[in-house]
């Protein structure tokens, strides 16, 4: 897999685990698209936001689901850049009263993508 067209499905696909462990709740299948070491951090109407990947998981699993909520699926992704093992994606995550962006790092490891970053803020609409 060393073109661009075959990593940025890869990409795209971690993208859409990430997604979909988010709108469904399901804390394994969002956590299988991250590093282990992944960190997650931002700001939610200005406070500041920094968690571990376990502090993410546990919080995503605390809580009802958008789909739960019988809220309508919107998250997508609006870029992807790779260079070599390394590539961001910008997406939008619009759930709850949110409007989340999202920046993702992600790293090929053994040929596999994960996302090792997770950036986020919500922009207010």
């Amino acid at each position: 897999m060393n073109n661009y067209s075959d990593n940025a499905t890869a990409v795209a696909a971690v993208l859409s685990t990430y997604f979909e462990g988010i709108f469904n709740g399901d804390a394994e299948l969002l956590r299988s698209a991250f590093h282990p070491q992944a960190l997650v951090i931002g700001d939610i109407n200005g406070q500041p936001y920094f968690k571990s990947l376990d502090q993410y998981i546990d919080g995503v699993k605390n809580r009802k689901s958008p789909r739960e909520l019988n809220e309508t699926f919107r998250m997508e992704i609006l870029s992807i850049e790779i260079i070599n093992s390394i590539a961001i994606v910008k997406a939008r995550v619009p759930m709850f009263d949110f409007n989340y962006y999202d920046l993702l790092s992600l790293n090929k490891i053994d040929e596999k993508w994960v996302i090792v970053n997770k950036l986020l803020t919500n922009v207010k609409v």
